[in-house]
């Protein structure tokens, strides 16, 4: 009898190295899949992205849209080309379109030491950097209901957009991912909430809702001024565990927090919402260096990883989050010994180096 359960994947390779690390990331995913036993991948490629404006007129076209969210999960890579725009001269960002039309609420970033990769911050401590900010994705300075005016060339606004419904559920995920990490005795054990309620309302009501949602976990908690944060993040980034903030703030917060551990090529992330999610790095399409052979496709990995994990808790599949574990296992292992060294680090170990190294961790991890 086949007990295999299968997946359907859909995959956005985008633009630029999205391209190009998307698919060694599919094809180690399948690795990871074949290791554990009892679970398959079909992967579903579709359009979207600047390239795909370019082509077509559409940046994210609807048939993308539909099949994204008949799948099981979603796995993106980059997307955006400074060369290609739309008319008003704005970005193509089809990237954050996805996420107002599936719902994705939170925005999961992960922010981990990987032995062997340098980091920035002499400090020892550095080795146990290990937290979670959580970046509200749909609301705040972003929304797309609460455009910004114009006011002819004399002045502009923008409007920040929160919500009781959208922080409620933001929250409640927040302290579900502080649970789970209690449960893995991973971080410091504390949950804070990242604002400026000193001057903005809004951001009071947003701290107002977190400590309401609180009462209902057991979790420590506490709370940061975001400019305090930013200070925070670079002399003491090991005192956190999980974080949560405004969209914009985490915007700004999450690249910072990429940096203590190696840079954008590193941070993986999700985007998920209650019924849908988006897993991809956090960097860029990098045209600079697209067709170089120089993309680093680890946070593409790790993003993986983090799908099969959500496809382990959606659907309570302990094959999905032992190929998470085997993902995640094999890229420390491949840095452990400090010899591969991107080049956004001043080496010169490219895409397929890393694919390589990773790939053998992979096949030589005890499953």
């Amino acid at each position: 009898m086949n007990t295999t359960k299968h997946y359907t994947i859909a995959a956005l390779p985008g633009d630029g190295i999205g391209i190009e690390v998307i698919e060694p990331c599919i094809e180690l995913m399948q690795i990871a899949c074949e290791r554990v036993g009892g679970i398959g991948l079909e992967v579903n490629t579709l359009p979207a992205g600047a390239g795909t404006y370019k082509e077509t007129g559409e940046s994210l076209p609807e048939s993308t849209v539909e099949q994204s969210r008949q799948a099981d999960a979603i796995l993106l890579a980059a997307m955006g080309d400074p060369d290609i725009r739309y008319p008003d001269g704005t970005e193509i960002v089809p990237q954050i379109e996805l996420r107002f039309k599936l719902g994705l609420y939170a925005g999961i970033r992960p922010v981990r030491t990987i032995p062997g990769v340098p980091v920035p911050l002499a400090d020892k401590r550095s080795a146990d950097i290990d937290f979670v900010l959580v970046r509200e994705s749909i609301e705040g300075l972003f929304a797309p209901d609460a455009k910004g005016t114009q006011n002819g060339d004399e002045s502009a606004t923008e409007t920040m957009l929160i919500t009781r419904n959208v922080s409620t559920k933001l929250f409640q995920a927040t302290f579900k991912l502080w649970e789970k990490r209690r449960q893995q005795n991973r971080g410091v054990n504390r949950v804070t909430c990242i604002d400026k309620a000193n001057v903005f309302g809004a951001l009071a009501f947003f701290r107002k809702i977190f400590y309401e949602v609180a009462n209902d976990y057991s979790a420590p908690t506490d709370h940061a001024y975001v400019d305090a944060m930013a200070m925070n993040l670079i002399t003491r980034p090991w005192d956190y565990d999980v974080m949560v903030t405004e969209n914009m703030f985490g915007d700004i917060l999450s690249d910072q927090a990429a940096a203590l551990v190696g840079g954008m090529g590193y941070a993986p992330s999700a985007d998920i919402g209650d019924d849908h999610a988006v897993f991809q790095p956090c960097h860029g399409t990098a045209p600079d260096i697209v067709g170089k052979g120089l993309a680093n496709p680890t946070a593409m990995f790790l993003s993986g990883a983090m799908l099969f994990d959500w496809l382990s808790d959606k659907h309570d599949d302990p094959q999905a989050l032992a190929a998470a574990q085997l993902i995640e296992s094999a890229v420390f292992s491949a840095f452990a010994d400090g010899k591969l060294r991107t080049c956004e680090l001043g080496g010169d170990s490219g895409l397929i180096d890393v694919n390589r190294a990773v790939q053998a961790a992979l096949k030589a991890m005890p499953v």
